[in-house]
């Protein structure tokens, strides 16, 4: 790997040198052949296994914790940072420069009396969705690997350490932001150095003044409504939305206890440390805005109050715009040359009625989208119909449906295009548990079988089936711990 360390020469301020803890005994577990080459890598060597283990110095790696602060479930701590990852630096690739982190590496002097450390299911988790949601075609953070170790580690039970490598286009959160304005209140210079590091690195075409303020930020406010669009779209809960878990270029960040829905349920919590469902999945919308607002308040120091309400106030549009979009192409609605604000309310209800429909019938979301691949709307009757208890809600729901789809020239290409933007396989809990399960007996093929089925989530893969279909009882709706 060839590195810059911009961010290490540029931003002494916002981190401590700190080296990993080698993992004993390390080996491969996991390897995305995929985001190797985003680094020109191509395969996992011994070598390369020393060095992101921490049992090596990689060459032009400088190794460091970064430092930020954060609102955590609506309180602001002051003072969070990398409790259990290292950056290596910024890993040169093909088409840009990526951050290599090791998570799970060792105590940090953020650690907060952490070890440090990342046990195995909780780094397997990081991996499967963090490439899982990449090939759904969701903004998204990158997994490199995942190292294992015969090195215990203690959580509710003794338990083996080990590393996720993950990659970045950068790891600058809104918590950055915050911890630069409310550290040294009154003095900006922390605050403008990174405000221009970040536009530097990664919104060049922006101007470093007033101007370019107030652009990259609306940017930044579109950017985190689109990410949530597809969170939505997909049935995808983050399960931590706080500030320090926000990427500040809408990428999805810090994964913890995650979920893709089973069965439909606007309320599903799938963090057992949020009880009142802060960070329910019908709440990510919400919370999304929330969040910026945080954010906003940091920059008040440095861009006028004015333009950055203006740019919060583009925030609902700039969600329903990317969440109409991705919910027609789902439901195969031809699409509006300049749709009106009366046709994009008539679509939201139709797709909300929908979504209604099947929370109040029990089904399950990716099962049901994946139908709209076998439905011909010029026909009476629809194979999605027999799922439904409420047949009578069903059908009028259905009358309008067909009304707005109108006539299809090639009912094959429609279909294909409907398996092509709802797919077939997800990330399911219960897949993941099972496959940790195995790893966990030292059996890697499940893992290695589910990855591989992952890649390819909109494919009719016939002998993978099985992995299509509902939890059984007792993996539906599983909720997760931070610690997984």
């Amino acid at each position: 790997m060839e590195f810059k360390q911009d961010f290490f020469t540029q931003l002494p301020d916002l981190y401590s040198q700190v080296y990993p803890q080698g993992l004993t005994q390390p080996k491969w577990l996991a390897w995305s052949h995929a985001a190797a080459q985003l680094i020109g890598l191509t395969q996992p060597t011994d070598e390369l296994l020393q060095g992101l283990s921490g049992n090596a110095q990689i060459e032009g790696a400088t190794y460091y914790a970064q430092v930020y602060s954060g609102h955590q479930f609506g309180g602001y701590t002051p003072r969070l940072g990398d409790g259990r990852s290292i950056i290596l630096g910024e890993a040169l690739g093909p088409v840009g420069a990526w951050d290599v982190a090791l998570k799970g590496a060792g105590p940090t002097p953020y650690s907060r009396h952490g070890d440090g450390r990342a046990v195995m299911r909780s780094a397997i988790r990081e991996f499967l969705v963090s490439e899982a949601l990449y090939h759904l075609k969701v903004p998204t953070t990158r997994a490199l690997a995942v190292i294992g170790s015969d090195l215990p580690v203690w959580r509710e039970s003794q338990e083996t350490a080990a590393i996720t490598v993950r990659l970045a286009r950068s790891h600058i959160r809104f918590g950055h932001f915050e911890y630069c304005c409310h550290s040294e209140r009154g003095q900006t210079d922390k605050l403008k150095r990174l405000l221009h590091f970040t536009l530097t690195q990664h919104y060049p075409h922006l101007s470093c003044d007033a101007g370019g303020y107030k652009a990259w930020f609306l940017q930044v406010v579109k950017d985190t409504a689109k990410m949530i669009a597809h969170w939505q779209a997909v049935g995808f809960a983050h399960g931590v939305m706080n500030t320090d878990n926000m990427s500040i270029l809408g990428d999805s960040f810090d994964f913890g206890p995650f979920a893709f829905l089973d069965t439909f349920q606007e309320d599903f919590i799938c963090n057992h440390s949020d009880p009142e469902g802060r960070y329910a999945f019908g709440q990510q919308p919400g919370i999304g805005l929330w969040n910026l607002q945080r954010l906003a308040q940091a920059l008040t120091p440095v861009i006028p109050s004015d333009d950055l309400l203006a740019a919060l106030n583009q925030y609902q549009a700039a969600l329903v715009e990317s969440y109409l979009a991705l919910m027609r192409a789902k439901l195969g609605l031809p699409s509006w040359d300049a749709p009106t604000q009366e046709q994009d309310r008539q679509d939201l209800e139709l797709i909300g009625r929908f979504t209604q429909l099947m929370e109040q019938n029990h089904l399950d979301y990716a099962q049901t989208w994946r139908q709209f691949g076998k439905v011909d709307p010029s026909s009476r009757f629809s194979p999605l119909r027999d799922d439904f208890i409420d047949t009578h809600g069903f059908d009028t729901w259905y009358q309008a449906y067909q009304l707005r789809v109108g006539e299809i020239s090639e009912l094959t290409h429609w279909q294909a295009e409907r398996n092509s933007v709802n797919p077939k396989y997800i990330l399911r809990n219960y897949l993941a548990q099972e496959a940790i399960i195995a790893a966990e007996e030292g059996n890697l093929a499940p893992l290695e079988r589910l990855q591989q089925l992952l890649t390819s989530p909109f494919a009719e893969q016939i002998e993978h089936d099985a992995f299509a279909q509902r939890p059984p009882a007792w993996g539906q709706g599983l909720i997760m711990s931070c610690s997984s």
